[in-house]
């Protein structure tokens, strides 16, 4: 009970966040009433929303590729096969999109009925967990709650002694079933953006929200003053006011651009009100826009902001990245730490010994983009430098899996060079002739015998 009123509510800041991101936040919220009322119609589906990009920018360059042990020469294969078993390319991104927006979310350890480790992510919605005393990673229990399509309810709750849970549809916590915990630590590994030491973890929303809603006050404006004033409004003076038979007034004119306005009396007078100038709210929102991506570090271009320059060369757009890489790069700190942990508790269902392998290292994609003549260009460089292969195959951006299959096919390559190099006519290895013997000693003894 203690950890369900931990999890969030509807009106959390979280629960806030999520519909940032998906650009469902209050339409026209800074409107007065009566322009509500006028314009909801116009604008009910009307989004200009950048917290979706700004999530997406950083999400989309966190891609884990692989994991590595140091007494292992490589990637460690077992690792890999408990990755792709779980499906984890794609649920992987999901983890790290929720931990983006709502700060946090959480991934299960378990074993299946054949005893092969399990990786289950979890939302912040769904799950709970609670620290032990003076300790920011050791966890002293957490608990989950599912509820399927017909309302029933299942709660779990792990501790390192023991688990209890809940069974399909029983209301009554009370009457649950326990069992031992056979991995003997909570099998529940957090995720969170930005931890701290003595507040809770931040989502990467927190300081664009306030900004998202100013540009959505001002395009809102601009909006409502382009259905009303954006146009010439004509008037006339000096005429007499025409009713019909329910004494509405009669428009005496039918304005359109080949239409002349005339009348008889000559003290009619016409004219017209200039259109209203929207260009302060272009000003005003590309001002905005600016501010949420300095504070954002997602680089201008993402948000079209040129102020009708030319566009950016390559090298300038890879000089605005450099922060959204260090951001990105430090996401994948305690990210990989994560994940390394959801590894070691796999092995610890495998009853592994690498379970204390905590000297893993998360491998990550490379999040910075690159021509590619430019990264290889690195590359050969290196390579100059004896820099191994693999390390060159890895910075490359090739895949574990990749580099597997690279090196299987220069095996078989190798092999397949020997068998015709066998196959081949063998040259004949011609007999070195004998030096002939010198005659030197023939004739010392003919100077010297006796005649």
């Amino acid at each position: 009970m203690y950890l369900h009123s931990k999890l969030p509510g509807p009106h959390s800041p979280a629960a806030r966040y999520v519909k940032y991101y998906e650009g469902e936040q209050q339409k026209l919220a800074f409107s007065q009433m009566r322009y509500r009322h006028a314009f909801s119609e116009v604008f009910a589906q009307w989004r200009d929303n950048f917290c979706g990009m700004i999530v997406d920018a950083s999400a989309e360059r966190l891609h884990v590729d692989s994991f590595r042990l140091p007494d292992a020469p490589g990637t460690d294969r077992d690792s890999r096969d408990f990755w792709q078993r779980n499906r984890m390319d794609a649920f992987s991104g999901a983890v790290h999109l929720d931990t983006l927006i709502r700060g946090s979310a959480y991934v299960l350890v378990w074993a299946d009925a054949a005893g092969e480790p399990t990786i289950t992510p979890v939302s912040s919605e769904r799950m709970a967990v609670c620290y032990k005393a003076g300790s920011l990673t050791e966890l002293e229990a957490a608990a989950r709650f599912e509820v399927d399509d017909w309302g029933r309810q299942l709660v779990t709750l792990w501790t390192e002694r023991y688990v209890y849970e809940v069974p399909w549809g029983m209301a009554e916590w009370h009457l649950g079933i326990i069992y031992p915990n056979p991995l003997g630590v909570v099998p529940v590994v957090p995720f969170e953006s930005k931890p701290r030491l003595l507040a809770d973890p931040v989502s990467d929303l927190a300081n664009v929200v306030p900004i998202q809603d100013a540009i959505n006050k001002t395009v809102s404006d601009a909006l409502t003053t382009s259905e009303a004033a954006a146009f010439p409004q004509r008037w006339v003076t000096g005429l007499d006011i025409v009713e019909d038979a329910q004494g509405n007034p009669v428009e005496p004119f039918d304005i359109g651009a080949d239409k002349l306005l005339q009348a008889e009396d000559p003290n009619a007078r016409f004219g017209s009100m200039p259109a209203a100038d929207l260009s302060n709210y272009v000003s005003l929102t590309d001002m905005l826009v600016q501010h949420m991506a300095s504070i954002s570090k997602v680089p201008s271009t993402y948000f079209l902001v040129n102020n009708g320059a030319s566009a950016p060369s390559g090298e300038s757009n890879l000089s605005a990245e450099a922060g959204l890489i260090a951001k990105v790069r430090e996401f994948m700190d305690p990210l990989g730490e994560s994940w390394e942990r959801v590894i070691r508790l796999c092995f610890a269902v495998k009853q592994d010994k690498r379970q204390d392998a905590y000297a893993m290292e998360t491998r990550w994609k490379d999040p910075e983009y690159r021509t590619e003549a430019q990264h290889i260009d690195a590359l050969l460089k290196q390579k100059q430098l004896n820099v191994p292969e693999q390390v060159l195959w890895e910075e490359a951006g090739y895949s574990a899996t990749q580099i597997a299959t690279f090196r299987a096919m220069r095996l078989e390559d190798a092999r397949a060079a020997a068998e015709v190099q066998r196959l081949m006519p063998q040259p004949q290895q011609e007999s070195t002739p004998k030096p002939p013997q010198g005659n030197s000693g023939n004739g010392n003894r003919r100077i010297h015998e006796p005649a």
